[in-house]
């Protein structure tokens, strides 16, 4: 049972870790988003 928790634990701290760096990750990428270009990424999309 103890092994049990401890395995969940690590998992859980592993999930966030994982969505902390996502989000600096994403949140640098909106901040680089405006310098990139809108229309690059709108023609990707309306391209499909």
């Amino acid at each position: 049972m103890g092994f049990h928790s401890h395995h969940s634990y690590s998992i859980t701290t592993m999930v966030i870790c994982l969505i902390y760096s996502m989000s600096k990750w994403i949140s640098t990428y909106f901040e680089l988003w405006p310098s990139i270009g809108i229309p690059p990424i709108a023609a990707l999309l309306l391209g499909r």
